[in-house]
């Protein structure tokens, strides 16, 4: 799995991807990425996000625990070398559903309410994302909604 998912970024850094050829684990590797964006928005890496991270990863993608540390690993990395949202939100315009934008949005919603604190900036990078993908306001906030009452 590490080795796939190796050669996965190798491919998302090289571009060499075409729309017609969009990878389920590139789009997980995408949707992870801005999960952590969320959690490192508020410069305060809580073990609950972290937790909820992992969590998601397992339950939304269906990985084992092991496949899922090595994507956040992977997508931490990411994280820490992107300057910019756009780069992953023009990929999920172009390769996600509405469904997968909204179960984005949900779960992007769940890893800020895992410390039991929305911040604003975990609030505004949220909102950011979703107006880049074009989630209307009220499903949005319907997102919202669904994810703190799973909390």
């Amino acid at each position: 799995m590490l080795s796939k998912l190796k050669s996965l970024f190798q491919s998302y850094v090289d571009a060499s991807n075409t729309p017609d050829t969009q990878d389920p684990l590139q789009e997980n590797l995408i949707a992870a990425i801005l999960m952590i964006e969320v959690m490192k928005s508020d410069h305060h890496l809580d073990d609950r996000e972290e937790q909820e991270l992992l969590t998601v990863l397992i339950t939304t993608f269906g990985l084992d625990e092991a496949s899922a540390a090595e994507l956040h690993e992977l997508a931490t990395s990411k994280a820490e070398e992107s300057t910019s949202l756009f780069e992953f939100t023009a990929q999920i315009n172009a390769h996600f559903s509405n469904e997968a934008k909204l179960s984005l949005i949900k779960n992007m919603w769940r890893i800020a309410f895992a410390d039991g604190e929305i911040d604003r900036y975990e609030d505004g990078v949220i909102r950011q994302v979703s107006e880049l993908i074009y989630v209307s306001h009220s499903d949005f906030i319907r997102m919202k909604i669904e994810a703190r009452d799973l909390n």
